[in-house]
């Protein structure tokens, strides 16, 4: 230490001592001089070692002198590469505390020295050898850390003695040295990364050297860095913590023992809750496992059967990436068929039609070897039934969405063959090509189906022996024989059509199942009877009724008739009876979907099931009394007498605990027969639901912070509520709107619910969990009755945007309960348009999951209206509520009355704003059909003409209206290279949220002095940059509002709400824009 403190004494002198026989090095001499000169003092530090103390410090000032920016930056090679030379002795020497401390200077070194050593690549230089010695003395110092780049300056050029010295000098300093910091394995695995693995190949294959040579002794290392990547998340500390799946898969290639104790962490990251995460990791072991050499199933059993589970995954896209890996694997590997095709049986939800060979696939591998149909029908549907057993909840929906594809499929085409045998007409072909669209649109690669199907269609026309062979296949009772002598004398029909037949031969599937209904009732009975061999087949019996109820369900919607026999139905009836309530519940909805003729051919089954039907009605469960009460309108002539019956159950309502079932009981009555329960159950509503009921708190909720709780912990007082506020909305829906004004006392109970955050009483006593749980019921309530007309025009503005603030509500299960509700209801095109704004508020959401979520909902309600307005081209009149661009203003609009809008101009509000559009605009705007972002853009500038409708002399309200647009057009200005066109039409804006516009000239709301301020804060990045194709006009806002016929003078006014025409506002900004 006292040796340093001296050494900087003397350092701060100044003085600079040369070696014997060297004269000062500065720029006064010649080139030819300073190399003289220099080569004596590389000389002097190249036989200096560690140890000498005193000529290190009497040469201190000499090394601080040659690291100056004169020799750093010198213009000759031969004197920057002896002043690298003795740089690199320097730092050897000094090790380890280099006598430059500047962190800026020390960078500037290295990088200085790396160059240099580009002189390597002409191997027949004069100074090659000198450029050698500088690559040996600079390894040592790279290899602690102080360079990342070092690898990339070795080329192609380098010969293999280059290469070989490199390895061999790498290796020594990885095996014989103490440790291996993550700088030096980042310089060596940098090289493994894709995008540097292309551009310099002779860097990979050193690297790539350099970690065969040394597996044993870096995998240490390796697994250390892995380690804290993927189980730590420590992404900091390396910047290859992006690349970690790449590196992997290049490390495996290279060698597998340098991943011994990773491959662990991949099976650990295969159970990931991330969704992207584990489709990574897929992809990954997808690319290893499948791999033409590999033996990686073989060596690793737990690896694979974790990955065989992700065919079961949550995840769509997870379980496609196993699709795809099973048919690329069993070319590779035939071996491992067993265990794909055995873990097919986690099914993979297809996608939505018209998505291509995956799903084709999917059905295929279902028919051949999940559910093999040339097996015998009882066979078939043992096989099915213990299948659809060990499903979960996510693959039984995905198979129900393969059938119900398949069930409207073949109806389409059922469809087609009767409308081909009607007359000929104009009618008739348009019907017919109607058809044909929309078969093509269900069948893979839609694109190429188009035309096959049109010959398909004029085949039909043409040849009855076709014609008769497609119909066979697509009825109800084409039994799996039948099938295939179908699918099999397809062989004859001309090329052209055959893959026609190939696309339409999966119909025949689900057909089959539905055609084994009676066999696959017995197979219940016998688990029900306990004859059947379920414990041999792996599944406990409660599991194989409830899964086997579940599948009959499926195919009651669909194929209703093969339920009619008394076998059947007594099954059923069996059913009923046993505990479990699931099973109960299936057995119900059977019956509603399959009963619609048992009174008169089944009258002893009748007799039987009505009481049993009504009793439940009464005291059972309340979602069997649901099922129960629908059961009786869908089966029975005479339902008024059975729900009258029921309806007694209103004049003795028992204590809370008891209460639920009454309530979900007369509300649905009062759903399906509102023209008997109507008035009796009006004064119901309005005595004991709002006053007894919702007005009071009877039992203190439980103290907790908690803002959720399961329900089986939800107070009894709690449910009854929820079922309360049920009952209310539901004889709403009955009755309509016969009874307006109860349904603005309703609409008010609603809000005032929401107002006060769940406590309607204000008093204190409900628990935080039991106020979340009203918060959602009420929310969800306003969302059933905005679907019917008639609430929703009384559905006032305010209580509107109460109910949209509750998407971001505190609690994460409410806001996941409304985002769900609000998406069933935009996706059966029920709830109106300005609801679909409400997902703008999701960017506002801290759960990346939820916000996810939100983007998921509005990318699939914003194509189905595209879809619709597609296939129902007739529909122009109801444009303004399908048109997803008219959603702009319902945004624009909800944000202005954003209660966390509150400084009209404050910049952090506004980027909250901004972002808020652009999780809208950003799906919307991904398409430009038809030049919508012009007809956007016109939107907004029309919305800039008006004022708010529900605030018109509110000052600060039609402010933050025309600062929202602002945030639109600057949105709109950034993103589009289109904008400035003419807009297809004029749009129409709601008169509900705004007033009639401004017709005084063609005047805009710009504020010319804050639209910049707004553009360089909000985006700063992109202030000075104007859209390709924009006109930017005067020196502010890159706005074009030229015509694009050039036929039109467009005259704009910033900031000018007067009336004078023509005038300048305060900063003098008018625009004439001309030919």
């Amino acid at each position: 230490a006292g040796s340093m403190a001296h050494s900087k004494s003397r350092a701060a002198d100044g003085k600079i001592t040369y070696p014997p026989g060297v004269k000062e090095i500065s720029s006064n001499i010649s080139k030819e001089e300073m190399v003289r000169r220099l080569k004596m003092v590389v000389k002097t530090f190249m036989d200096m070692d560690q140890d000498s103390e005193e000529e290190k410090e009497l040469y201190l000032n000499l090394a601080l002198h040659l690291a100056s920016d004169f020799f750093l930056k010198h213009p000759d090679k031969d004197v920057r590469l002896l002043v690298a030379c003795c740089l690199a002795d320097i730092f050897r020497i000094y090790a380890p505390e280099a006598p430059y401390t500047s962190p800026d200077k020390l960078k500037d070194i290295f990088m200085f020295i790396t160059r240099q050593l580009k002189g390597l690549e002409d191997t027949k230089s004069a100074q090659f050898n000198r450029y050698f010695y500088l690559l040996e003395v600079s390894w040592w110092r790279w290899c602690n850390g102080l360079g990342n780049d070092f690898l990339a300056h070795f080329s192609n050029g380098h010969n293999q003695k280059v290469h070989m010295h490199m390895v061999d000098l790498m290796s020594s300093i990885v095996c014989e040295g103490d440790s291996v910091s993550q700088e030096l394995l980042d310089t060596v695995l940098v090289n493994l990364v894709p995008a540097h693995k292309n551009l310099n190949k002779q860097a990979y294959d050193l690297a790539k050297a350099l970690l065969k040579r040394t597996a044993q002794a870096i995998e240490p290392y390796i697994t250390n860095f892995f380690n804290l990547v993927l189980m730590l998340g420590k992404t900091s500390v390396s910047d290859l913590s992006e690349h970690v799946f790449d590196l992997i898969l290049e490390l495996y290639n290279i060698d597998s023992h340098l991943l011994l104790s990773v491959l662990p962490q991949l099976e650990f990251k295969l159970k990931s809750n991330d969704n992207d995460e584990r489709l990574q990791v897929v992809k990954l072991l997808a690319k290893m496992f499948g791999a033409k050499d590999s033996e990686l199933a073989a060596q690793n059993k737990p690896l694979w059967q974790c990955y065989l589970g992700r065919f079961n995954d949550i995840h769509v896209p997870i379980r496609l990436e196993c699709v795809k890996f099973a048919s690329h694997c069993l070319m590779n590997h035939p071996d491992l068929a067993k265990d794909l095709t055995g873990n097919y049986q986690y099914y993979h939800e297809p996608p939505r039609p018209g998505q291509g060979p995956h799903r084709l696939l999917v059905e295929r591998i279902f028919a051949q070897y999940m559910v093999p149909h040339n097996l015998e029908t009882t066979e078939r549907m043992k096989c099915l039934y213990y299948l659809y057993a060990t499903l979960d909840t996510n693959a039984v929906k995905a198979l129900n969405e393969m059938w119900k594809c398949q069930n409207m499929l073949r109806h389409h085409v059922k469809d087609l063959l009767d409308l081909v045998k009607q007359p000929k007409s104009d009618a008739g072909s348009k019907a017919v090509f109607a058809k044909v669209m929309v078969i093509t649109r269900n069948l893979p690669d839609p694109g190429k189906a188009q035309d096959f199907v049109k010959k398909l269609a004029q085949v039909l026309d043409d040849d009855e022996r076709i014609r008769n062979q497609l119909e066979t296949l697509v009825s109800p009772a084409c039994s799996c024989k039948q099938a295939q002598v179908c699918v099999v004398s397809r062989e004859s029909v001309c090329v052209r059509l055959r893959i026609c037949f190939y696309y339409l031969s999966f119909l025949p599937f689900f057909v089959i199942v539905a055609y084994g209904t009676c066999a696959l009732v017995k197979q219940v009975n016998k688990s029900i009877d306990g004859t059947a061999e379920d414990d041999e087949e792996g599944v406990p019996t409660e599991q194989a009724i409830r899964a086997g109820l579940e599948l009959l369900k499926v195919l009651s919607f669909t194929h209703p008739v093969s339920f009619h026999s008394a076998e059947t139905f007594e099954s059923l009836l069996g059913c009923l009876k046993m505990e479990d309530e699931k099973v109960a519940e299936a057995a119900l909805q059977i019956f509603k979907n399959t009963g619609s003729k048992m009174e008169e051919s089944f009258p002893h089954i009748k007799s039987v099931l009505l009481p049993v039907l009504q009793t439940k009605a009464k005291r059972g469960p309340p979602r069997q009394a649901k099922y129960a009460i629908h059961c009786i309108h869908a089966m029975f002539t005479h339902r008024d007498t059975h729900f009258a019956q029921i309806f007694e159950v209103r004049t003795s309502l028992p204590d809370l605990d008891q209460l639920i079932t009454p309530l979900t009981t007369l509300g649905h009555l009062a759903l399906l027969a509102p023209e008997q329960f109507a008035a009796p159950l009006k004064s119901l509503v309005a005595n004991f639901i709002v006053k007894d009921l919702l007005m009071s708190d009877r039992i203190p909720g439980k103290k907790t912070t908690k803002l959720w709780v399961p329900d089986d912990e939800v107070s009894s007082e709690t449910l009854a509520k929820i079922q309360g506020i049920k009952l209310m909305v539901r004889w709403l829906l009955g009755v309509k709107n016969t009874l307006s004004k109860s349904g603005n006392s309703t609409l008010r109970m609603l809000t005032a619910i929401l107002h006060s955050d769940g406590d309607l009483t204000e008093q204190g006593k409900m628990g935080k969990p039991d106020m979340s749980r009203l918060r959602l019921a009420a929310a969800c309530a306003l969302l059933k009755l905005a679907q019917e007309p008639c609430y929703h025009e009384i559905i006032t503005l305010e209580q509107y945007q109460l109910c949209a603030l509750v998407i971001n509500d505190e609690c994460y299960q409410v806001r996941q309960g409304f985002a769900q509700k609000l998406h069933k209801g935009l996706c059966r095109l029920r709830l109106p348009l300005e609801y679909l704004a409400v997902f703008a508020l999701c960017a506002k959401d801290p759960v990346k999951e939820r916000r996810a979520h939100a983007r998921q909902c509005l990318v699939k309600n914003i194509t189905i209206r595209r879809e619709y307005l597609k296939q129902h081209a007739a529909v122009s009149e109801k444009l303004f509520s399908l048109l997803p661009e008219y959603v702009v203003p319902y945004a624009i609009h909800l944000l202005v009355h954003d209660p966390d809008y509150i400084k009209v101009q404050d910049i952090e509000q506004l980027k909250d704003i901004k972002e808020s559009l652009w999780f809208i605009l950003e799906i919307i705007m991904s398409k430009n059909e038809n030049n919508s972002h012009a007809f956007i853009r016109k939107m907004v500038e029309n919305i800039k003409q008006t004022k708010d409708a529900q605030a018109p002399t509110d000052a600060k309200i039609n402010e933050k209206l025309y600062t929202v647009c602002d945030v639109a057009m600057n949105i709109i200005i950034s993103k589009s290279t289109t904008y400035s066109l003419e807009s297809p039409k004029d749009p129409v804006l709601p008169t509900r949220y705004f007033t009639k516009p401004d017709k005084v000239g063609v005047r805009l709301n710009y504020r010319s002095s804050q639209i910049p301020k707004l553009r360089s804060k909000l985006d700063p990045q992109n202030y000075h940059s104007t859209p390709t194709g924009s006109t930017r006009i005067g020196s502010k806002l890159g706005l074009s509002v030229s015509d694009p016929n050039g036929s039109k003078i467009l005259q704009i006014q910033l900031n000018c709400r007067s009336s004078q025409k023509n005038s300048l506002d305060s900063s003098g900004a008018f625009w004439v824009v001309s030919k």
